[in-house]
């Protein structure tokens, strides 16, 4: 296994630099995000918490996708590995656009399996990107098997949606770039799927002291159930926001990311996902995908368990929320917006 470091981060900046577009970041209104006491005796003043959003959502192919897959190509051009056959992916998601649109930018050939069943819009997504869609199959096992003997017959470079080291460390920039706008920033704050993007960012996060929040739905657990046993295992996968975050497995990157200090793993219930991304929407007009309001759902969460507050403590399996304390500077990542914005109710 390639144990991500910030060196593999740093690399992936200086490839993708210009690019990518920069993250923006907002703040929210002031008291928006209730804090808890850093004084348990109540000695000092309660100070609020001040919550910035990195509105990834607006990054091309709307999600942080495009970062790991510009780096991974990057990479393979200034190694001169890129096969004349190019690149191909079995995924109908957002890496499979990032993937794309990565090379369509880099003058690649692009191969993208997608089952039959795959939403046609999707299809035709990728086709605006210059891929040539496969459809193989009802269930996506069958679309990746045949993306599988693709890259063995013709010698395309095969990518993947979470589970390799360019992939984690291109996703991994976003907090370089947040660390650069906020460099006194104490907690980002994550939503897990199969653990690319919280490789990245804890990697990096880890280097500049920032603690990590991983935050993950009840019923898709990867990274915590890997967490709780020690090694990546399956987990069943129920949530309104599986369609991005429903990984059966974490990669063992993501679960080496989590071992180290600074990093708390949280699970929202899918009805507190819906009522962060209705509340996005309701009062600043942001329509996300359900993955990323998850991130965000750990800090609207009415609070079930205490974290552990120790910043030297090992991930803790139990916090259903996080409590910044008083004067905690936090910054929440809005990863992904390619979503069916009707779903959400005018107010």
């Amino acid at each position: 296994m390639h144990q991500l470091t910030y060196g593999d981060i740093k690399a992936a900046a200086d490839r993708i630099s210009g690019r990518v577009r920069p993250v923006t970041l907002a703040p929210l209104d002031p008291g928006a995000i209730r804090t808890g006491h850093l004084d348990p005796l109540g000695d000092r003043p309660e100070q609020p918490c001040e919550v910035w959003l990195a509105l990834e959502f607006m990054q091309h192919t709307g999600s942080f996708k495009a970062r790991g897959a510009q780096n991974f190509l990057q990479a393979h051009r200034d190694a001169d590995t890129l096969p004349d056959a190019g690149i191909t992916i079995a995924s109908g998601g957002n890496a499979g656009l990032a993937c794309a649109w990565a090379a369509q930018q880099q003058g690649v050939r692009a191969t993208v399996f997608l089952p039959t069943t795959a939403p046609q819009v999707k299809a035709a997504k990728l086709r605006d990107y210059g891929a040539d869609v496969r459809l193989v199959g009802t269930e996506y096992a069958e679309a990746l098997a045949a993306c599988e003997e693709f890259a063995a017959s013709t010698g395309a470079l095969t990518s993947h949606a979470y589970d390799h080291p360019l992939i984690a460390a291109g996703a991994g920039t976003l907090l370089e770039e947040i660390h650069h706008r906020l460099p006194d920033l104490d907690t980002v704050v994550v939503a897990v799927g199969g653990g690319g993007l919280f490789a990245g960012i804890a990697t990096a996060a880890q280097h500049h002291a920032i603690r990590t929040v991983a935050v993950e739905p009840t019923n898709c657990r990867a990274l915590n159930a890997a967490i709780e046993v020690g090694r990546p295992v399956d987990v069943p996968v129920d949530s309104i926001a599986a369609d991005s975050l429903g990984a059966r497995r974490t990669s063992a990157m993501a679960l080496h990311a989590a071992q180290q200090d600074r990093v708390h793993s949280v699970l929202v219930p899918d009805n507190e996902i819906v009522h962060a991304r209705q509340a996005l929407w309701d009062h600043r007009r942001v329509a996300v995908e359900h993955g990323a309001a998850t991130a965000l759902a750990a800090l609207l969460a009415p609070d079930q368990l205490v974290p552990d507050r120790d910043l030297t403590s090992r991930p803790r399996n139990l916090s259903r929320s996080y409590r910044p304390t008083s004067g905690e500077k936090v910054c929440v990542v809005l990863c992904g917006a390619n979503t069916n914005a009707g779903t959400l109710m005018q107010p």
